[in-house]
């Protein structure tokens, strides 16, 4: 069909204008910057810490004694309230004394009875002087009522030690508390027989004060007694200040001294056990108690501190997110120590004045840009602050 040039001249125009506008692209806008993330900051300080080792340990009663009967018999009541305290002195349980008052009773008259015999043979023996002098009675004579009155001379001592005996057994039917402290429970009920020195009836332990024992490791033992060496000659642990927690305690309230170590390590664990002494006028502490242990173990130095809500831990390892002077964050590694009152203890990694991320840890990378802002800082402390040795 034929196409006149009108229309082709159109139909070319088309042609171009639609091959120009495909090669055409529109300009892309360039990328806006991210937003400086706002953070708040800290800064690392210098301050001064203690070296120090945390250790569990357990309560123990200063003195603990097994209240056992000391006489065979059947036990007519006790006198004490159970779990309640006891005064030195004070009868806690009765064993019947018939048996025992018998043998006193008997024990008199025996004692009676060799003194009127030596009060005899005593008359014997002057009267036995005049005639030998008489020549009334022999030699031997004489000298076998010297010794008849010899013997009862002695049977009356032996009468004297069995009475005696015999008081014990009807004293010890009253059995007594030899210390003053708080009493456990009554193992025997009363009718029951009991054998002298092999029941247990009950136990008396005292309140004030209390023991703490704990294992320390070699190297602490050795830390230790060199600071005890430096400061007065002496390899002993003994009187060195020790801290001490209950399981529902922060930080270490309660202060007591070392006051006894083992003669030897234990080879198979490496320790060797030491013993504190606290007071316990408040009647907190109770024997079996488990505690926590912070014993000092280096001279006050100089270290950096950081607010532990900016340390963070990745598989164990210790870091805090560092902002530098172009306000870039840093990924530093570092090496904890103790903790106090809110504040870690940095060992190596960090310098005085480095500012770390104390708030927004998780909106941060490295190397982002931030916008810090450094606010007064009052540490965290958490219900119980976890104890980490200055290693």
């Amino acid at each position: 069909m034929p196409v006149s040039l009108p229309g082709l001249l159109a139909t070319v125009g088309s042609m171009a204008m639609a091959l120009a506008l495909s090669g055409c692209k529109p300009a892309v806008p360039k990328a806006m910057a991210p937003k400086a993330v706002d953070v708040i900051v800290a800064s690392a300080v210098m301050k001064d810490v203690v070296n120090f080792e945390d250790f569990t340990g357990a309560l123990e009663a200063y003195k603990k004694i097994d209240i056992t009967a000391r006489v065979t018999g059947y036990l007519e009541k006790h006198n004490f309230v159970e779990g309640g305290p006891v005064k030195k002195g004070q009868v806690l349980f009765e064993i019947d004394p018939r048996p025992t008052k018998a043998e006193l009773d008997k024990a008199d008259a025996e004692v009676v009875q060799s003194q009127a015999r030596a009060n005899r043979l005593q008359g014997d023996l002057q009267r036995a002087q005049d005639l030998v002098r008489s020549r009334s009675i022999s030699k031997e004579e004489y000298e076998k009522v010297i010794g008849d009155t010899e013997e009862a001379k002695a049977a009356v001592g032996v009468a004297a030690a069995n009475r005696k005996t015999a008081q014990l057994h009807y004293d010890y039917t009253k059995v007594i508390s030899p210390i003053d402290g708080r009493a456990g429970r009554s193992m025997l009920d009363e009718g029951n027989l009991v054998k002298a020195d092999n029941t247990i009836l009950t136990t008396v332990v005292t309140q004030d004060p209390v023991y703490a024992y704990f294992d320390v490791d070699e190297r602490t033992l050795l830390a230790l007694r060199r600071r005890t060496s430096e400061g007065n000659g002496s390899n002993s642990a003994g009187h060195v200040r020790v801290g001490m927690a209950l399981a529902d305690e922060g930080g270490f309230p309660h202060r007591g001294v070392i006051d006894f170590e083992d003669n030897a390590v234990d080879q198979s664990t490496g320790t060797q056990r030491l013993r504190g002494v606290f007071d316990n006028k408040s009647g907190l502490f109770a024997p079996g108690m488990f505690v926590r242990v912070r014993l000092q173990v280096g001279e006050s130095r100089p270290a950096v501190h950081v607010p532990e809500q900016g340390v963070g831990a990745d598989q164990g390892q210790k870091f805090v997110y560092v902002v530098n002077d172009k306000n870039e964050i840093e990924y530093r590694k570092i090496r904890t120590g103790s903790l106090e009152k809110g504040w870690r203890v940095v060992e190596d990694g960090l310098a005085a004045g480095d500012r770390i991320v104390v708030s927004g840890l998780q909106r941060v990378r490295p190397m982002m840009k931030v916008e810090p802002r450094e606010e007064k800082i009052e540490p965290a402390k958490a219900a119980r602050e976890t104890p980490v040795s200055v290693r």
